[in-house]
């Protein structure tokens, strides 16, 4: 686990987190930054084996400058939220895609604080959002909030730092997982339906290993 210094390190005021995430997003290009990927493709295929209709309500956590919500567009679904907690991130995503960006919901915000519709998303996108989270009670809000806010029966692509992955992201403690223990941490509300592994090779040549989970929403679980 994290050593109690880099607990200690990550406990600071919402908005310092986010002007951390405001000052990265406005001073590194997309190739300054390790996890910037072109596309998605690990998380793409796994929502493409989903097989989710054009119109079932999707969610992008910690969307960003991510070009994920271009893939989903161009995949014809209607109903794309992007969240993230730099609002600087979310306006270079709206110029990029220029038009198109009025057919997207975008929301700047935490995502343990902010407010979702109730039972609303069929699908919950995260690449590298929950493992920022090392605090038993932040995980715990973040677990509470996606349960809160997903349809019975809907899924979660989620991916994090594998366990042996990178321990600090953009000067940043993480927390890293297996699938098992990944699935765990949103048990009962979720179940566990694959899982599996991506090296990503990032812009300065060097790899990181993600845990991906799917998880499904379990029926009236609290």
């Amino acid at each position: 686990m994290i050593e109690s210094m880099a607990e200690h390190k990550i406990k600071q005021p919402e908005m310092s987190r986010q002007a951390h995430w405001q000052e990265v997003y406005r001073d590194k290009s997309e190739q300054q930054t390790s996890w910037f990927r072109p596309h998605l493709d690990a998380s793409l295929r796994w929502i493409d084996s989903l097989e989710l209709p054009p119109d079932a309500p999707l969610i992008d956590v910690g969307g960003g400058r991510s070009t994920l919500v271009d893939d989903l567009l161009d995949r014809s679904f209607t109903d794309v939220t992007v969240l993230d907690l730099s609002d600087a991130a979310l306006a270079q995503s709206r110029l990029r895609l220029g038009d198109q960006a009025a057919s997207v919901h975008w929301l700047a915000g935490e995502i343990t604080e902010v407010e979702l519709p109730t039972a609303h998303y069929v699908l919950w996108h995260d690449r590298a959002v929950f493992h920022f989270l090392v605090e038993h009670d932040t995980q715990q809000r973040y677990v509470i909030s996606a349960a809160r806010s997903m349809r019975d029966g809907g899924y979660m692509v989620l991916a994090t730092f594998a366990e042996d992955g990178p321990e600090r992201c953009s000067g940043l403690p993480v927390a890293r997982y297996g699938a098992d223990l990944l699935a765990a941490r949103f048990a009962p509300h979720f179940e566990c339906v694959e899982a599996g592994r991506e090296v990503h090779r990032t812009p300065f040549d060097t790899e990181q290993p993600f845990t991906y989970v799917v998880l499904r929403r379990m029926a009236g679980s609290a």
